[in-house]
């Protein structure tokens, strides 16, 4: 709508402009006629009394004189007569002029002095007059002056009425104009390019099942309607074969996984079975950036893991609104479509006060279970109040999922994280028939740790609601089975690796997720990062760190690696440079601004000892980055550094991974990560080791070419053949088998 506004505006401005100079123009000569003519009417009117006047004034006959003066004036717009001696006097006025009007001669005198007619304009309060002398003569000697006073007021009142009509006739013409352009535009032009726009969007996203006939457009687009149609005809086509080659591999265990597979999955085991998806965080969470509301998608391992499913499969993602435009998108029944730009699936969400969300989410989540299960030495705080508000979270979320699977027979729901460990339970108390996939995407600590938890029983028996119970590794599986066997009276079964509790019988597996990586790119050149040239990096080579401001990420131990390397490696000064991007996190929690204040401390201090010129070792970015902006930095960097303290899984590892199309580069590992046991190519390292990191980043930084392609050819082949389809897929099959 812009575009069109704007046209409409420049051409109604080109005009406007037009119509002021023709009005203009036309005013000016408008203006010199009037005046002409006043001039002329003038002059005849005084000539014409001069022969009645000269003898009455030459005899001194006042009483005659003021007769003939009567007599003429109030003709028309003539205000009134006057006659001045040669001494420039009044001599004699017709009634009713103004006094103020004669009693200045300035132009009867310039009359007489230049023994010629003068006219000049004069105002009497408001209104305008016309003064025109001409002189009186004997013997060709001047003697005196007759003045005509005339009103004049009439010339501006004539101009001034042209210009109003003039604009009355550009507002109409311009509002007929613009009504007409905006009509064409949208029945000709804006329409047929929504329906042709329309068509190609189905078709992207294969909702359309045919040709469509939007692409029978008006004439004016025919021939590119045409050629889209051709290009959807050879996309259906595509995605057609597509699906057909991803049903036939459905039983192909070494065929790779894609979106498309998962979907024929999805069709042949689920039978289209919708899916609801639990979690606190929102895969996009809505903002206001000047005056206009943007969709960005946060700073999550558990959301980069979830979305591309949800895309594949569809369903209902429910989950706690937090951003601050949020509200202003949703429907009646707080729903939105996402993505945005095509949206696959719905968005739900949950508004939680700020009580519920500094009780629920950064009490007990993050200051109590977060630090309980990383074991990051960092003491975790338990407050009864913030329990209670954990309880009454999970029960709203649980109310309003039950709300949406109300009529729906054996739903399929998955419940994601350590914020819902009661939700499971609850579900199945008001629907046995529900199947209930529960995936904690942080480590479990061994029994002995958690069982400082003063509610470890509520927790435990809220998670064993769940059918299938998935962790990322098989040593959380294990650390769970101990910590229920140790806290909660059940039976374990460790062939099937079960646990079966009230009745209930929870299966527990080791799945660990993964990225939406299909190894569908070419090995194109590294693209450069816009962000790279605006910090003005120029270094030889370029280390990158990209997290969360999380303690658990080991992000000061990783810049003390970097200190002791620059003091160990002189030599890499001004030729080596570390990117960290740090998304803030949790920044109502207070360990977490104390951490990032430190960190902030932590490089500003390395830079101060190591910088020269315009080179700083350390470029701490705290904000939080697209995918579209990080991608070209991990396809710049000679290594990407995760030094994580405890961690799940760690999607940035595969994420670097997954974007070295060139094979090229080198992943520095943290062996307290869930990754490391799948990328055994990487560098693993103990974080805790100021010198196992810097002979890391050495190795890294001189590693031959050769080697950096073998150890990451074998890294993409793991997360290929293991990517976030399959994830799914194994999920939710284990899910559907016990049925």
């Amino acid at each position: 709508m812009k575009p069109l506004l704007s046209l409409i505006g420049v051409v109604i401005t080109i005009v406007s402009l037009v119509v002021f100079g023709f009005t203009y123009r036309q005013v000016q000569e408008q203006r010199t006629a009037l005046l002409d003519d006043l001039e002329r009417r003038t002059g005849l009117l005084a000539d014409s009394l001069k022969e009645s006047i000269r003898p009455s004034y030459l005899s001194n006959d006042t009483a005659r004189l003021q007769n003939v003066l009567d007599k003429f004036a109030g003709r028309e717009r003539l205000l009134g007569l006057a006659v001045f001696d040669n001494k420039g006097s009044l001599f004699a006025t017709s009634a009713e002029l103004p006094q103020e009007l004669t009693s200045g001669a300035s132009i009867p005198e310039k009359a007489m002095d230049a023994d010629s007619n003068e006219g000049d304009f004069t105002f009497l309060s408001e209104s305008k007059i016309y003064v025109f002398a001409t002189p009186l003569h004997q013997d060709e000697k001047v003697i005196g002056a007759v003045t005509v006073y005339q009103r004049a007021d009439y010339i501006d009142d004539a101009i001034s009425q042209t210009w109003k009509r003039n604009l009355v006739r550009l507002l109409t013409q311009s509002l007929l104009f613009s009504l007409a352009v905006i009509l064409i535009f949208r029945w000709i032009i804006y329409q047929p390019i929504i329906r042709m726009a329309e068509a190609i969007r189905q078709t992207r996203s294969g909702l359309a099942k045919g040709d469509p006939d939007v692409f029978k457009a008006h004439s004016f687009f025919s021939p590119i309607a045409a050629e889209i149609r051709k290009m959807s005809q050879s996309l259906l086509l595509a995605r057609t074969a597509a699906s057909e080659e991803a049903r036939l591999r459905l039983e192909k265990i070494d065929s790779p996984w894609t979106a498309e597979r998962l979907k024929e999955f999805f069709k042949a085991y689920l039978k289209d079975r919708k899916i609801y998806v639990v979690s606190n965080r929102e895969p996009y969470a809505h903002k206001k950036i000047k005056n206009e509301i943007r969709a960005e998608m946060p700073a999550s391992g558990m959301v980069t893991a979830l979305e591309p499913v949800m895309e594949a499969c569809g369903g209902l993602w429910l989950a706690h609104g937090s951003g601050e435009a949020d509200r202003f998108v949703v429907d009646k029944d707080d729903k939105v479509g996402v993505p945005p730009d095509e949206p696959k699936y719905t968005l739900k969400r949950v508004w939680l006060s700020e009580q519920e969300v500094k009780g629920y989410y950064n009490g007990f989540c993050n200051e109590a279970l977060w630090p309980l299960c990383h074991l990051a030495h960092t003491r975790p705080i338990f407050r009864q109040e913030d329990w209670t508000e954990y309880r009454k979270v999970n029960g709203k979320f649980a109310q309003s999922l039950l709300a949406e699977i109300k009529r729906v027979h054996r739903p399929l729901i998955l419940v994601q994280d350590y914020h819902f460990a009661l939700l499971p339970a609850m579900i199945k108390a008001s629907r046995p028939d529900a199947e209930v996939g529960f995936f904690w995407h942080i480590p479990w600590p061994s029994a002995e740790a958690f069982s400082i938890c003063p509610w470890r029983k509520e927790i435990l028996e809220g998670m064993l609601g769940a059918d299938v119970l998935a962790f990322h590794t098989q040593q959380y599986c294990n650390n769970f089975m101990e910590t229920v066997g140790k806290e909660v009276e059940s039976l374990a079964d460790l062939e099937k690796f079960s646990i079966t509790h009230k009745g209930h019988t929870s299966y527990i597996k080791p799945l660990p997720t993964s990225v939406a990586f299909t190894n569908g790119e070419t090995k194109t050149p590294a693209p450069k990062s816009p962000l790279m040239e605006k910090l003005g990096i120029e270094t030889k080579y370029l280390g990158i760190g990209v997290d969360r401001l999380d303690y658990t990420k080991g992000i000061l131990e990783r810049l003390r690696g970097i200190e002791f390397f620059f003091d160990l490696h002189p030599a890499y000064k001004r030729q080596f440079t570390f990117l960290q991007i740090a998304a803030p996190s949790r920044e109502q929690v207070a360990k977490y601004q104390e951490f990032s204040e430190d960190v902030e401390r932590e490089s500003e201090r390395i830079n101060r000892k190591f910088e020269s010129d315009n080179w700083r070792p350390v470029v701490l970015i705290k904000k939080l980055h697209t995918h579209e902006e990080i991608y070209p930095l991990y396809r710049s960097a000679n290594v990407c550094m995760v030094t994580s303290l405890s961690d799940g899984m760690n999607l940035v590892a595969k994420e670097f991974i997954a974007s070295r199309t060139d094979e090229a580069g080198v992943l520095i590992l943290s062996q307290f990560t869930g990754a490391s046991r799948e990328l055994k190519e990487a560098l693993i390292i103990n974080p805790y080791s100021a010198e196992e990191t810097a002979e890391a980043i050495s190795k890294a930084l001189s590693m031959p070419q050769a080697e950096q392609r073998r150890r990451m050819k074998k890294m993409r082949e793991s997360v290929k053949n293991y990517n976030v389809y399959r994830w799914a897929a194994e999920f939710l099959k284990a899910l559907a088998s016990l049925s």
